[in-house]
C-alpha cells in the first residue's frame, strides 16, 4: 500500500504493454536453475516512492553479480494500479516480480495470478513478524512476501504540552486521556484534532480489542460491525473525539489534519509519520515543536492496535523466470537490504530484529512498537468494495459520535456492507 496514505489504491487503469512486462527472453525457465540465469532480464515493478534510488542500485548490483542476469526496475504510478496489475497478471508475459498493496494481496491471489512462495517462506521467512506477514497469506498459502510497512503514531506539539505542565509522554491510554484533559484545562489549545471519520484509526482500535469487521456465515462473509468488540473500540474513539472540535462528519483529509495542526493551536493528532512534513511545509516554525510517541494501549506493556499499511512483493504465476524471481526476493528481503530500506525510508521492516535500522528517525521509532500488535482490514477479496465512497463505516462512526448507540448505528449500515461483500469481484 502506498506509504504516504496507507489506504490509497484507486480503481482505474490501462492496459499493460508487452514491452512493459519485459518478455521472457525466448526461454521458458520457470523451473530452471542458476545455469540458465545468465543473460536473462528480470523485470520488477515497484511503486512510485517505494524503492529509494540507492537501495535499487545496491540490490541491482548484488543481484547481477550473484546471478549473471540483468535486473530491470520499472516504477509504477499508484493511480489505476489495481486494474493495471490485474491485467498484467492475466497476460502471458507479466512482470516477474510486483509490489502489491498488503490489503490488496488476497484479491490478486484469489484470481490465481500469484505464484506460491511457500518454499521462500521456509528458507528466509521463519522470523518475519507475524502481524506483517499475515497479509501475504491467502487461503493458507504464502502468495507474497512482506516488504515494508507503516502505521499511525501520535504527533504532538511539545510547546503546548510543556505549557500544560506535562513533562513526559503517556504510557497508557488512561494517561493519554488525562493529558488531553490537562491540556484542555490549562491551555487555550484544542487538546487533539480528531475528525469523526478517521476510520483507519478506528480499525486499529478494533484490532486492539481483538475484533474483526467481518464474520463467516455459511460460505460467505457478512458484516460484523455489530460485534461488542467493535462497539468497545468505537467507545474508545469517542473518548478521544470528546477532546476535539473537529467535524464529526469529515475524515482526516478534509481538511488535511496536518495543516490544521500546523497552525500551532492543537496539542496532538493521530497520523502517519510523514504527515509531520506536511505540517512543516505549511508552517516551518512548527518543526522545532514536533514530537512523536507510540499510541498507548490499555496497559504500559502493550501499545494500542494500529492499522498496518504497507506492501508485499509477489511473483507472477505466469512468469517464466520464477526461480530467478525468488533469487531476487532472497536478496531484496535479506537482512542487509531490508535493513537498508528501513534506514533510508523510515519504514517498518519485516522483522523486529531489523528495527534497529530506524534509530535516529523519531517518527519511525514511535511507530515500530505498534507494528507487532497491528493488523489490517479483513484480508478477503470481497473487502475492497466496502471501502468505496461513501464508506458505510464512516457513516456508522458519525452516527455514534452524534449520540446513537453503536448497535443501532451498526444495524443502519450493515445491509449496505453485506450488499457490497456479496458483489462479484
Amino acid at each position: 500500500m502506498k506509504r504516504k496514505l496507507a489506504s490509497a489504491i484507486v480503481i482505474a487503469g490501462m492496459m499493460v504493454s508487452v514491452a512493459a512486462c519485459g518478455g521472457n527472453d525466448g526461454k521458458d525457465s520457470k523451473d530452471a536453475g542458476p545455469s540458465s540465469w545468465k543473460g536473462q532480464t528480470l523485470t520488477v515493478w515497484t511503486m512510485d516512492g517505494s524503492a529509494p534510488p540507492q537501495w535499487s542500485k545496491d540490490v541491482q548490483a548484488a543481484f547481477e553479480k550473484k546471478t549473471g542476469a540483468k535486473l530491470k526496475f520499472e516504477t509504477q504510478k499508484w493511480d489505476g494500479i489495481q486494474q493495471k496489475i490485474t491485467t498484467a497478471l492475466s497476460e502471458d508475459t507479466p512482470p516477474d516480480v510486483l509490489e502489491v498493496g498488503n490489503t490488496q494481496t488476497p484479491a490478486y491471489a484469489s484470481t490465481g495470478g500469484l505464484a506460491d512462495l511457500g518454499d521462500l517462506k521456509q528458507s528466509i521467512g521463519s522470523d518475519w513478524t507475524a502481524s506483517v506477514s499475515k497479509s501475504s497469506v491467502y487461503d493458507g498459502k504464502q502468495y507474497a512476501a512482506p516488504w515494508y510497512f507503516a502505521n499511525r503514531v501520535v504527533i504532538y506539539n511539545k510547546k503546548i504540552w510543556a505549557k500544560a505542565g506535562i513533562t513526559s509522554t503517556p504510557k497508557t491510554r488512561d494517561e493519554f486521556l488525562k493529558d488531553l484533559d490537562t491540556i484542555g484545562k490549562k491551555t487555550d489549545a484544542e487538546p487533539i484534532y480528531l475528525p469523526g471519520q478517521n476510520w483507519y484509526f478506528l480499525d486499529g482500535l478494533i484490532v486492539g480489542q481483538g475484533g474483526d469487521l467481518v464474520k463467516k456465515q455459511g460460505d460467505k462473509y457478512v458484516s460484523n460491525l455489530g460485534d461488542p468488540k467493535v462497539a468497545a473500540a468505537m467507545e474508545i474513539y469517542k473518548k478521544y473525539a470528546a477532546y476535539s472540535k473537529a467535524p464529526k462528519d469529515k475524515d482526516e483529509a478534509t481538511p488535511q489534519q496536518a495543516t490544521v495542526f500546523a497552525k500551532g493551536k492543537t496539542g496532538a493528532f493521530i497520523g502517519m509519520g510523514w504527515e509531520a512534513a506536511t505540517a512543516i511545509a505549511a508552517n516551518k516554525s512548527i518543526e522545532k515543536d514536533l514530537g512523536y510517541f507510540t499510541i498507548p494501549g490499555a496497559t504500559a506493556d502493550k501499545p494500542e492496535g494500529v492499522f498496518l499499511g504497507g506492501s508485499n512483493l509477489a511473483v507472477a504465476q505466469n512468469s517464466k523466470k520464477q526461480s530467478l524471481a525468488k533469487e531476487f526476493l532472497k536478496i531484496a528481503l535479506s537482512d542487509q537490504y531490508e535493513g537498508e530500506l528501513a534506514k533510508l525510508s523510515g519504514v517498518i521492516p519485516n522483522k523486529t530484529s531489523l528495527e534497529s535500522n530506524l534509530k535516529g528517525n523519531a517518527a519511525a521509532e514511535a511507530a515500530a512498537p505498534g507494528a507487532a500488535v497491528g493488523g489490517t482490514t479483513p484480508l478477503i477479496p470481497e473487502w475492497a468494495a466496502v471501502e468505496n465512497t461513501p464508506n458505510p463505516i464512516k457513516s456508522y462512526m458519525t452516527a455514534v459520535l452524534n449520540g446513537k448507540a453503536p448497535a443501532a448505528a451498526a444495524k443502519d449500515v450493515e445491509g449496505e456492507i453485506n450488499q457490497r461483500l456479496a458483489q462479484q469481484n
